[in-house]
């Protein structure tokens, strides 16, 4: 089983473990391509896009001319991939990602900063499923990457808490590999086989608005007690130490986006719907973003050595880290994570 987990990636690693230095080693950037999806959570990277953040302060720190690219995959699995065959430079996308790919590459991946902490939500359309026992073997569970996701993973260990230790992967054949925005279509379809999403901000709230019956199961604060890092910046070790006052860049530019959220957050949501398309109202996004644990945007990594210590205990982390550091490089090494 953990062989096919990594099937998608495993391939694309061994593919940079092999490349001689002078072809493996990034050099120094001056056009910096970056992915993220789809969601509120990456309204950080939308806010660095639009009002050119990381241009911005690499230019304050003697890198003058930094240009960005800014892609939108649907899951964690195809950034990773887009990471490892070189067409993408630094990913936005969540913890499992993260600490999967610094463990297969013996510490050749590594974050930056977190960006956004806010609540993961199972939703269910289905009456008869109440809480995460009541799942069957035909009910369908959608997350963005089947196994490796951060929801896939929160839910291995809320299955670990409600059936037992040795039980942890009784609900990985119930996922499907959906992006949210599919997810959420999926679920407003009465017909579709797939009635639950483990789903993210805005698509949470949508379907709790929009999809009759909809209603939560459970979410991730109350699995990891407390918030957990969904998104944050990470990149090769080779970029970094190519690039570094790039790599400084972007964490000030995601503390000056997070610092914006903050103090004028209608300004955000505005720059947010601008970048991304989304028809939400202004006035629902502010609402939203008023519910709890919607404004966990901080640099520092936050719930991902629990997340850590579940991997390694079921033999997905060959390594287990010693502090957030291991899998973080020394720019955020000052932050107090966990």
């Amino acid at each position: 089983m953990k062989n096919r987990m990594w099937s998608a990636c495993a391939g694309a690693v061994a593919m940079l473990m092999l490349l001689p230095d002078s072809q493996a080693s990034a050099q120094q950037k001056s056009e910096i391509t970056l992915s993220r999806q789809p969601g509120i959570f990456y309204m950080p990277s939308h806010i660095m896009e639009k009002n050119k953040l990381i241009e911005k302060h690499a230019a304050s720190l003697g890198v003058p001319g930094v240009t960005t690219k800014w892609i939108n995959l649907s899951g964690g699995g195809a950034q990773t991939d887009a990471l490892l065959a070189g067409s993408v430079d630094i990913l936005n996308t969540g913890t499992g990602n993260l600490l999967l790919l610094w463990d297969r590459t013996r510490g050749g991946v590594k974050g930056i900063v977190a960006t956004s902490a806010q609540p993961m939500t199972l939703i269910s359309r289905d009456p008869n499923i109440k809480s995460i026992k009541d799942f069957g073997p035909n009910d369908k569970i959608a997350v963005p990457t089947v196994k490796v996701s951060t929801q896939a993973i929160v839910l291995q260990i809320a299955a670990a808490e409600a059936f037992g230790a040795d039980q942890w992967s009784k609900l990985d054949p119930n996922t499907v590999q959906l992006g949210h925005p599919d997810a959420y279509v999926a679920l407003t379809n009465t017909q579709h086989e797939v009635r639950n999403h483990f789903s993210i901000p805005p698509f949470t709230f949508l379907e709790l608005k929009n999809v009759p019956g909809a209603h939560v199961v459970l979410s991730s604060p109350d699995v990891m007690g407390g918030p957990l890092s969904q998104a944050q910046f990470f990149t090769t070790t080779k970029f970094a130490d190519a690039n570094p006052k790039i790599v400084q860049a972007v964490r000030d530019a995601t503390k000056e986006a997070q610092d914006l959220i903050r103090s004028d957050t209608k300004a955000a949501v505005e720059i947010y719907k601008e970048v991304t398309g989304d028809k939400t109202s202004v006035d629902d996004l502010l609402a939203w973003l008023k519910e709890p644990g919607m404004m966990e945007w901080n640099l520092q990594p936050q719930g991902t050595m629990k997340f850590a210590a579940h991997l390694f205990k079921v033999g997905t982390l060959k390594t287990m880290p010693k502090a957030f550091t291991d899998y973080y490089l020394p720019v955020a090494h000052d932050l107090k994570g966990n």
